[in-house]
This record gives structure tokens, sequence and C-alpha cells, in this order.
């Protein structure tokens, strides 16, 4: 069993064999070197398990300390190596998978601290995990393989299911819904008020946020994200979407299956995002529109109008991707235009 924390293999050694019969690859070298800990190639360390997939990186593995190394099947040494190889079909997806499990030992806690206060109408499934000074609301109920950790906050009535969970310091507004396998990170908070007011000659009068946010099975939303519930009815993250850190989705957006969107992020309320759509850094999509499947958006983007399936946009207000880049070229060059342009007109030409 992978343990461990800071990369350490907590209290455990592996052999080489070990690894390539879990790996399903081959030892050269060494077949009884052993490993207790995780490294960049380029830093190894006796002891070390590394791997190399990408070619810029070639270099390290003749120079490399670490203990053992896992190594593409195809690729062929130049020199001499002290370390022992382990070759796999893939490099990068066998240390993925060493990675993925070391990192599921790592989280996987379980037990209620007696610091944390449950409601007593609140149901826990198998194996739950709640930590220091979370708050279970009642009526909650929890699947099995729930991780709540410190500090968390989960409303009244709200349901996640099993195997999904919430780092420390999330927030769950009252009657959300969390799907399974959803992973959400700390500060994020789920189901905060819609900013909606209805202004008039006395200022702006609140209008009540009384829907929900639902999360669909395997949604990952970073660090320090924002939310909103509905209006009425509810804010939807389909299943499969990925979002970065500090991301805003106001109210009643919703966002199809396997949408990915980077950092800094803002869509305004009740618009709708089609499936498969890609957005880079700090796009901002303006209410009430319509995102079609598989729209791309470039970085710093500003998104005003509804856009055609499988197009790309760029610039702020964004339009195709194409288009804009070509004409950019003339904007670059739009002091030469026009000086050609003063020109021809003093000569008139």
């Amino acid at each position: 069993m992978w343990y461990g924390n800071a990369g350490y293999l907590v209290g455990m050694q592996f052999t080489a064999t070990q690894i390539a019969q879990l790996l399903q690859g081959t030892v050269e070298g060494d077949a009884n070197a052993t490993v207790s800990k995780l490294s960049k190639i380029e830093e190894g360390g006796e002891g070390s398990l590394s791997f190399l997939a990408n070619p810029a990186y070639a270099q390290y593995v003749y120079g490399t300390t670490a203990s053992v190394v896992i190594i593409g099947q195809d690729f062929a040494l130049t020199a001499p190596v002290k370390t022992t190889l382990v070759r796999v079909a893939d490099a990068q997806g066998a240390f993925a998978k060493v990675l993925e499990m070391y990192n599921t030992i790592k989280l996987d806690k379980k037990g209620v601290s007696p610091q944390a206060v449950i409601a007593s109408s609140a149901t826990l499934g198998k194996n739950c995990y709640v930590g220091a000074l979370a708050f279970i609301g009642e009526n909650v109920k929890l699947g099995n393989n729930v991780k709540i950790y410190p500090q968390c906050y989960v409303g009244d009535n709200v349901t996640i299911a099993a195997n999904t969970t919430l780092f420390a310091g999330v927030k769950i507004y009252s009657d959300c819904v969390i799907g399974a396998r959803v992973i959400i990170h700390s500060g994020t908070v789920i189901g905060s008020d819609g900013f909606r007011f209805a202004t008039g000659p006395d200022g702006g009068q609140k209008i009540p946020q009384i829907g929900n946010v639902v999360l669909e099975d395997d949604v990952e939303i970073g660090a320090n994200c924002a939310i909103d519930r509905a209006t009425l009815g509810s804010t939807i993250l389909r299943k499969g979407v990925k979002f970065d850190n500090l991301i805003h989705i106001a109210h009643n957006v919703e966002v199809g299956e396997n949408t990915y969107y980077a950092a800094g992020g803002v869509v305004a309320g009740s618009t709708k995002i089609g499936k498969n759509c890609m957005f880079s850094g700090q796009v901002g999509i303006v209410g009430h529109l319509k995102i079609a499947d598989g729209t791309i958006i470039a970085a710093q983007s500003g998104i005003s109008k509804n856009t055609k399936a499988g197009e790309s946009y760029m610039g702020s207000p964004a339009w195709e991707a194409g288009k804009y880049r070509k004409n950019y070229i003339h904007f670059r060059n739009l002091e030469k235009i026009v000086e050609r342009l003063e020109k021809l007109e003093k000569s008139g030409g």
C-alpha cells in the first residue's frame, strides 16, 4: 500500500520488482533497489522513485541519484545510467497512477472529530470523515466515504453523494445538492445569494434568493470560488465540469457537461453554457446568453453575445478568433495606414 506525506511513503519500502509488477513493466538494473519517497528526476535522492516522460529532461536520467526511475519502453539510452529503470508503455501515465494511489491513501481520512458539530437529524454514510470545527446542519445527508475537512460549514437540508471531498473552509449553504466524486477546494462558497436588487427611487430592494445550487457528479471546483444560488430553481454545474480558482458563477447559470474554466472567470446571471467548452483565464460572460457546445474562449475575453458551436473567440468585446487575429494585424499598423491616407488626401490622390 502506498502511503505518505510530503512525498514520503511513510514507514514502507518498495522494490523495483514490486513497482514493475504494479505498473506492468520490466526492470533494468537492480531488481531489489528500494524506494520510500517520490521525487522529480532532476532532484532525485537515494531511496526515491522518479519518472522520465518529457524529452527535455532526458539528460537528467544519466546523472540522477534517484534509486528507481520509471521510463518509457521506447526510450533509447545514449550512455550508462546509475539508477535502476522500470520500463513501461507510458511513463507519464504510470507515474500518474503512482501519484493517484499515493494521494488516495494520503487523503484517506475517516472518523468524526469530537470537535465537530453535527445536528441530530443529519445522517452520515459509511466511512465518512468530519474534521475539527466542521458544522453539519439539520437534515443533511452524507453518502458513503464523504470527507468534510476542518472548519467546513454544511447548511440545513444539504445532500452530498458518495466519495465527495470538501477541503478545509468550504461553505455549503442550505438546500444545495452535491453529487458523487465531487471535489471542492478550500475557501469556496456554494449557494451564496445571487446579486439581484429591484431598483427604485428609494434605492435597491433585495430580491430574496430561494433557489439552490446543484453540482452533478465528478465536478471539481478550485479554491476561493463562489457559486450563487438561483433566485428560483437551481444554478447547475453539469457532470464533469472543472473549475480553476477564483471563479464566480451568478444566479441561475447552467454550465454544461465537461466544460473547463481557468482562473478568474465570471459568468453573469441566467447564462446557459453548453458542454465541452474551454475558457481560458479571466474570461467574463454577460448575463442571459447562450454559449454553444464546444465554444473556446481566449484569455481576458469579454463575451457579450451568443456564440456558435465549436467556434473560438477572443478580445473584449469578443469576436471570432480568426477574424480577430487578422484584423489585429491591421490595428498594429493603424498609425502607418493613417499616415498614408493623409498623404493621399493632401496629394489629391
